[in-house]
């Protein structure tokens, strides 16, 4: 009886997924234990955080890709609403407007848009598949921008490009001609005037100090020269778990949310990043070995774009981390504290679950 129970329960859990995901997530809880000064409450308040993402991620496996495909238009269109409402009534809090008081709870509607975007656009190119044309390029490329745009003037740098990026690779996926991104990558770089005068002070701050953060070390710079001094410092096998000074003497800010990269760096060195890298790339690669078999025009875009994604989190928060990309509120996969973003990411994980599934049962 329990076995039967356990089988269906877990018979869409897809176990080499599954067994990546709870390792990266072991490497998590063991360096913000470190990072929040042994701390057990915070640890344990990430434990919790983690069964809710789990919950989350079971229940998506369960949804089929038709389904998903049916919930597309409307989850996308509640997403927008909810942006034009955080930017006519939402609580602005450190200078930022993102939040919506719904009364017994604040949400963050930008999250939403991290599954709705590549959704919308996978159901758009699928309907469109037969007939596909530049004219529907540059419709996608519409209904990726509308988001974008009223996430950038909260402002949440971060958020907007990881929902530009989620959507920019369903277009791409769908066969975007080269030529033409080449022609995109020359207009962005000529339109880069424009787009500096439209940044916010802060933003444009945070660019300078990428360049030159010595110029205001006790300041903007400050974030980057303390991350990489702990990075740098780790060496070749780090100093030990517990052991790293620039997390323990409270040099690294926000080290147990985007930061955490710099603490378990400098505690277990190049060998621990070439461990943590290749949790990632099994991640991706598994991933992307479920899109590549996807049944439908849909599923492929959609699973290809959220395994994208994954990498793009993971690049952008070490790339901001090591100095080499302006910093950002973009939080490590899987390993920073939060709530929000784990949920967000198992989601996606239980996509792909959902897709390798019925993949399966296509088959048979």
């Amino acid at each position: 009886m329990i076995e039967r129970i356990l089988r269906r329960v877990t018979v869409s859990i897809d176990t080499t997924l599954m067994g990546i995901a709870l390792a990266v997530l072991a490497v998590g809880l063991v360096t913000l234990y470190s990072a929040s000064n042994e701390n057990p409450g915070r640890v344990f308040a990430q434990v919790a955080n983690i069964c809710v993402a789990l919950t989350l991620m079971w229940i998506a496996s369960q949804v089929p890709p038709q389904t998903l495909m049916r919930f597309a238009p409307p989850v996308y269109i509640l997403g927008v609403l909810l942006l034009l409402a955080v930017a006519l009534l939402g609580d602005v809090r450190n200078g930022a407007r993102r939040w919506l008081n719904l009364g017994i709870t604040s949400i963050q509607p930008s999250e939403i848009m991290k599954i709705a975007m590549p959704l919308m656009l996978a159901w758009y190119f699928q309907k469109r598949e037969a007939v596909l044309g530049m004219a529907d390029y540059a419709v996608a490329a519409l209904l990726l921008l509308v988001p974008t745009a009223l996430i950038a003037r909260q402002p949440d740098l971060g958020t907007a490009v990881l929902v530009a990026a989620a959507g920019g690779y369903v277009i791409y996926l769908a066969g975007l001609s080269w030529k033409i991104i080449a022609g995109m990558v020359v207009a962005g770089l000529a339109s880069m005037p424009l787009a500096w005068s439209m940044l916010h002070d802060y933003q444009r701050k945070r660019i300078l100090t990428l360049v030159d953060p010595t110029g205001d070390p006790l300041g903007a710079g400050y974030h980057i020269i303390q991350s990489t001094i702990a990075v740098g410092s780790g060496g070749i096998a780090g100093k030990g778990w517990l052991n790293g000074t620039q997390a323990h003497l409270e040099f690294i800010p926000e080290r147990a949310t985007d930061f955490i990269f710099a603490v378990y760096s400098e505690e277990f060195g190049l060998l621990g990043n070439l461990l943590l890298l290749l949790l990632y790339l099994s991640l991706i690669a598994r991933g992307l070995m479920i899109a590549a078999n996807a049944p439908t025009f849909f599923s492929r875009l959609l699973a290809g774009s959220i395994v994208l994604s994954f990498f793009t989190y993971a690049f952008v928060n070490m790339g901001m981390v090591s100095g080499i990309l302006p910093v950002v509120g973009v939080p490590l996969p899987l390993v920073s504290y939060g709530g929000t973003a784990l949920v967000t990411l198992f989601l996606g994980i239980g996509i792909l679950m959902s897709i390798h599934r019925n993949r399966k049962l296509v088959q048979t």
